[in-house]
Protein backbone atom coordinates (compact mmCIF):
# COMPACT_ATOMS: atom_id res chain seq x y z
CA UNK A 1 0.00 0.00 0.00
CA UNK A 2 1.41 3.39 -0.95
CA UNK A 3 -0.15 5.33 1.94
CA UNK A 4 2.41 5.89 4.72
CA UNK A 5 1.62 4.73 8.25
CA UNK A 6 2.15 8.22 9.68
CA UNK A 7 -0.57 9.56 7.36
CA UNK A 8 -2.99 7.34 9.26
CA UNK A 9 -1.71 8.53 12.65
CA UNK A 10 -1.90 12.17 11.54
CA UNK A 11 -5.44 11.72 10.22
CA UNK A 12 -6.62 9.98 13.40
CA UNK A 13 -5.16 12.83 15.49
CA UNK A 14 -7.12 15.41 13.46
CA UNK A 15 -10.36 13.56 14.17
CA UNK A 16 -9.55 13.10 17.86
CA UNK A 17 -9.43 16.91 18.19
CA UNK A 18 -13.09 17.17 17.23
CA UNK A 19 -15.45 17.24 20.23
CA UNK A 20 -18.03 15.47 18.09
CA UNK A 21 -15.73 12.64 16.95
CA UNK A 22 -13.59 12.03 20.07
CA UNK A 23 -16.19 9.96 22.00
CA UNK A 24 -16.46 7.46 19.14
CA UNK A 25 -12.82 6.43 19.59
CA UNK A 26 -13.64 4.93 23.00
CA UNK A 27 -17.14 3.59 22.31
CA UNK A 28 -16.90 2.15 18.78
CA UNK A 29 -16.16 -1.51 18.09
CA UNK A 30 -13.78 -0.49 15.29
CA UNK A 31 -13.20 2.07 12.58
CA UNK A 32 -11.85 2.68 9.07
CA UNK A 33 -9.52 5.58 8.21
CA UNK A 34 -9.01 7.04 4.74
CA UNK A 35 -6.28 9.74 4.97
CA UNK A 36 -6.87 11.15 1.50
CA UNK A 37 -9.79 10.67 -0.85
CA UNK A 38 -9.63 12.54 -4.11
CA UNK A 39 -12.81 13.37 -5.94
CA UNK A 40 -13.54 15.29 -9.06
CA UNK A 41 -15.83 15.52 -11.97
CA UNK A 42 -17.68 17.40 -14.60
CA UNK A 43 -21.16 15.86 -15.07
CA UNK A 44 -19.70 12.39 -14.38
CA UNK A 45 -17.57 12.26 -11.28
CA UNK A 46 -15.64 9.88 -9.15
CA UNK A 47 -13.76 9.46 -5.92
CA UNK A 48 -11.05 7.06 -4.80
CA UNK A 49 -9.12 6.41 -1.63
CA UNK A 50 -7.24 3.72 0.27
CA UNK A 51 -7.50 3.15 3.98
CA UNK A 52 -6.93 0.92 6.97
CA UNK A 53 -9.54 -0.84 9.08
CA UNK A 54 -8.96 -1.06 12.84
CA UNK A 55 -10.46 -3.23 15.57
CA UNK A 56 -9.20 -3.18 19.13
CA UNK A 57 -6.65 -0.51 18.18
CA UNK A 58 -4.94 -2.78 15.62
CA UNK A 59 -5.00 -2.76 11.84
CA UNK A 60 -7.04 -5.73 10.61
CA UNK A 61 -6.84 -4.98 6.91
CA UNK A 62 -6.89 -2.53 4.04
CA UNK A 63 -9.94 -1.00 2.40
CA UNK A 64 -10.48 0.77 -0.90
CA UNK A 65 -13.22 3.31 -1.53
CA UNK A 66 -14.66 4.16 -4.93
CA UNK A 67 -17.59 6.31 -5.88
CA UNK A 68 -18.99 7.06 -9.30
CA UNK A 69 -21.66 9.72 -9.58
CA UNK A 70 -23.74 11.20 -12.36
CA UNK A 71 -25.50 14.54 -12.09
CA UNK A 72 -24.67 18.22 -11.88
CA UNK A 73 -21.14 18.56 -10.53
CA UNK A 74 -18.00 20.48 -11.34
CA UNK A 75 -14.63 20.74 -9.64
CA UNK A 76 -12.31 18.69 -7.50
CA UNK A 77 -11.66 18.13 -3.82
CA UNK A 78 -9.46 16.18 -1.43
CA UNK A 79 -10.76 15.07 1.95
CA UNK A 80 -10.19 12.46 4.63
CA UNK A 81 -12.87 10.14 5.96
CA UNK A 82 -13.43 8.06 9.08
CA UNK A 83 -16.11 5.42 9.52
CA UNK A 84 -16.90 4.14 13.01
CA UNK A 85 -18.56 0.76 13.57
CA UNK A 86 -20.96 0.68 16.51
CA UNK A 87 -20.73 -3.07 17.07
CA UNK A 88 -19.36 -6.35 15.75
CA UNK A 89 -22.30 -6.75 13.34
CA UNK A 90 -21.56 -3.40 11.62
CA UNK A 91 -17.82 -4.16 11.52
CA UNK A 92 -18.43 -7.62 10.00
CA UNK A 93 -20.82 -6.14 7.44
CA UNK A 94 -18.17 -3.63 6.33
CA UNK A 95 -15.34 -6.19 6.06
CA UNK A 96 -17.53 -8.84 4.40
CA UNK A 97 -15.96 -8.14 1.01
CA UNK A 98 -17.95 -5.60 -0.95
CA UNK A 99 -19.89 -3.04 1.07
CA UNK A 100 -21.84 -0.05 -0.25
CA UNK A 101 -23.57 2.79 1.58
CA UNK A 102 -27.18 3.25 0.55
CA UNK A 103 -28.49 6.60 -0.67
CA UNK A 104 -29.72 7.58 2.83
CA UNK A 105 -26.24 7.32 4.38
CA UNK A 106 -24.45 10.60 4.96
CA UNK A 107 -21.39 12.00 6.68
CA UNK A 108 -20.82 14.83 9.11
CA UNK A 109 -18.21 17.37 8.01
CA UNK A 110 -15.95 18.25 10.95
CA UNK A 111 -14.38 21.32 9.35
CA UNK A 112 -14.95 24.66 11.04
CA UNK A 113 -18.18 26.48 10.40
CA UNK A 114 -19.65 23.60 8.43
CA UNK A 115 -22.78 21.94 9.71
CA UNK A 116 -23.83 20.44 6.41
CA UNK A 117 -23.94 16.76 5.64
CA UNK A 118 -21.56 15.33 3.11
CA UNK A 119 -21.01 11.92 1.61
CA UNK A 120 -22.78 9.23 -0.27
CA UNK A 121 -26.07 11.07 -0.54
CA UNK A 122 -24.26 13.61 -2.70
CA UNK A 123 -24.29 16.81 -0.67
CA UNK A 124 -20.92 18.20 0.26
CA UNK A 125 -19.32 21.26 1.74
CA UNK A 126 -15.80 22.43 2.39
CA UNK A 127 -14.41 25.35 4.31
CA UNK A 128 -11.52 24.52 6.54
CA UNK A 129 -9.91 26.06 9.56
CA UNK A 130 -9.57 22.83 11.51
CA UNK A 131 -12.01 20.64 13.37
CA UNK A 132 -11.56 22.23 16.79
CA UNK A 133 -13.14 25.57 15.87
CA UNK A 134 -16.69 26.52 15.02
CA UNK A 135 -19.89 24.74 15.96
CA UNK A 136 -19.96 21.15 14.76
CA UNK A 137 -22.93 19.03 13.84
CA UNK A 138 -24.14 16.29 16.19
CA UNK A 139 -23.45 12.79 14.93
CA UNK A 140 -25.11 9.44 15.55
CA UNK A 141 -24.97 5.96 14.11
CA UNK A 142 -27.01 5.04 11.04
CA UNK A 143 -27.38 1.27 10.59
CA UNK A 144 -24.46 0.76 12.97
CA UNK A 145 -22.05 3.17 11.28
CA UNK A 146 -21.23 6.86 11.50
CA UNK A 147 -19.10 8.71 8.93
CA UNK A 148 -17.04 11.87 9.36
CA UNK A 149 -15.22 13.85 6.68
CA UNK A 150 -12.60 16.57 6.86
CA UNK A 151 -11.94 18.76 3.82
CA UNK A 152 -8.27 19.03 2.91
CA UNK A 153 -8.54 21.32 -0.10
CA UNK A 154 -10.26 22.09 -3.35
CA UNK A 155 -13.71 23.22 -4.27
CA UNK A 156 -16.54 21.19 -5.67
CA UNK A 157 -20.27 21.60 -6.03
CA UNK A 158 -22.13 18.33 -6.30
CA UNK A 159 -25.80 17.38 -6.55
CA UNK A 160 -25.52 13.80 -7.70
CA UNK A 161 -26.56 10.23 -7.03
CA UNK A 162 -24.35 7.30 -6.19
CA UNK A 163 -22.99 5.55 -3.15
CA UNK A 164 -19.55 4.86 -1.85
CA UNK A 165 -18.42 1.27 -2.42
CA UNK A 166 -15.75 -0.40 -0.34
CA UNK A 167 -13.65 -3.49 -0.76
CA UNK A 168 -11.67 -5.06 2.09
CA UNK A 169 -8.50 -7.12 2.14
CA UNK A 170 -7.60 -8.81 5.43
CA UNK A 171 -4.13 -8.25 6.84
CA UNK A 172 -3.83 -11.99 7.53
Amino acid sequence: MSVKADEFTDTIEIYKKSQVVAPFFTSAYGYAVFPTIGKGGFVVGGAFGKGHVYQGGKVTGEASLIKVSVGFQAGGQAFSEMIFFEDKRAYEEFISGEFEFDAAASAVAITAGVQAKAGSEGASASATAGPATGKQAKADYYKGMVVFTHAKGGLMYEASVGGQKFSFKSKE
